[in-house]
């Protein structure tokens, strides 16, 4: 594998879906997988087969239609779940098994009841259970990101060579800053003697609203592969947002990564997935918001007008989204006016344009948005003062 690809985990059915009033039945889930695919996605974790009929069965169906991207089941690190995900997922061209166990001492002893030689045997047999079934197998160490760096590392030495091909390092409750998490990413890849078997895979949380920030700091302490999701759905405060490290790896080419994800449908997706998920998008979302290629400040907006690249780094072309916005508020100038006159087949002279200023200040003053409407009222009461 190019060792500067980036591969993209999808979990927009699996995590994304965990999010309270985004359930989605097969039919939905269906269709987000195709479209998935066909962003570039190189993983698609499918769901939880064990969890339920119903996502058994989704699991299954998605198996059955993608043809390109690995289609990957969630299991715990108990038997039976491995056989149900290893059945729901046996029809498809690739299939991985996503197995693991809490590797924090927060979870060994609180949640588990249990001592880390313990769990490490059982991280090793799940790995060993998953390979009767197929050889893609990945890792996860829950709670990674408050674990020990030095168990972590005996842990995760274990299940590749137990036959783990990825092993995912989670930052589960969103604790770690960037420099922390990349730290415990470039530790394992300089302490694991076998790390060179597996693919780092990031999967980090938005509790303290650092995921996208890990996952980059991951990546570059060694970490191939990004979990995440559109728009960011997830557990509690959500996850990773696919849509933010695919562009932050396509702006900063200087850190010499790629991904195969087709940018221009990244927002077409993410309005696909608000809209079947049930689940608005907020508006100053990063690359997929409402408002993140619209200028209202009069400052942004004449430097905007002078040269986009004043004030945006990313062409809305470039993801899909629609051209950018000159947004009138209160807060807007004169260069903004003529514009937007000018958008609407009005043209005045500097003078008009100082006398319809202040008209235009009075309406924006009662106002959040000055719209089309209220420029045509403007122009055509605007009546100019003969010169004398």
């Amino acid at each position: 594998m190019a060792d500067n690809r980036i591969f993209i985990f999808d979990t927009t059915l699996r995590d994304g879906e965990q999010v309270p009033g985004c359930k989605l039945n097969a039919n939905e889930k269906i269709e987000l997988a195709l479209k998935l695919e066909e962003l570039g996605v190189d993983i698609l974790e499918a769901g939880f087969p064990i969890s339920s009929p119903g996502d058994f069965k989704s699991v299954q169906e998605i198996a059955n239609v993608i043809k390109n991207a690995t289609v990957c089941a969630l299991t715990r690190a108990v038997q039976k779940d491995i056989e149900v995900a290893a059945e729901a997922i046996k029809n498809a061209k690739r299939a991985r098994i996503h197995t693991g166990i809490g590797v924090s001492d927060y979870h060994i002893k609180g949640k588990f009841n249990s001592n880390r030689e313990d769990i490490l045997k059982r991280a090793v047999q799940c790995i060993k259970w998953a390979r009767n079934y197929t050889d893609d197998i990945e890792f996860f160490g829950e709670d990674s990101g408050r674990a020990d760096n030095e168990y972590l590392a005996r842990v995760i030495e274990a299940v590749i060579a137990a036959g783990a091909t990825t092993v995912n390092i989670p930052d589960t409750t969103g604790y770690c800053l960037p420099h922390q998490y990349g730290e415990k990413i470039a530790y394992l890849a300089n302490n694991v003697p076998n790390i060179d078997k597996a693919v780092i895979s990031c999967h980090c949380h938005n509790d303290l609203g650092l995921a996208t920030a890990n996952s980059i700091a991951g990546i570059m302490n060694g970490a191939r592969q990004i979990e995440c999701t559109i728009n960011g759905l997830g557990e509690r405060a959500g996850n990773t947002a696919l849509e933010e490290v695919v562009m932050i790896i396509r702006q900063h080419s200087s850190l010499g990564f790629y991904t195969n994800i087709n940018a221009k449908m990244l927002n077409p997706m993410s309005r696909l997935v608000s809209d079947t998920m049930r689940m608005p998008v907020q508006p100053n979302k990063a690359i997929v918001g409402a408002n993140a290629f619209s200028h209202s400040s009069g400052i942004h907006q004449d430097g905007f007008l002078k040269d986009a690249l004043n004030y945006e780094i990313i062409n809305p072309e470039e993801v899909g989204a629609e051209m950018s916005k000159i947004v009138l508020t209160a807060r807007s100038g004169r260069s903004a006016l003529a514009h937007r006159f000018s958008k609407l087949g009005y043209q005045f002279d500097r003078n008009g344009i100082d006398v319809l200023y202040e008209r235009f200040l009075k309406v924006a003053d009662q106002k959040k948005e000055v719209v089309e409407e209220d420029l045509h009222k403007l122009a055509k009461e605007y009546q100019p003062v003969p010169v004398q």
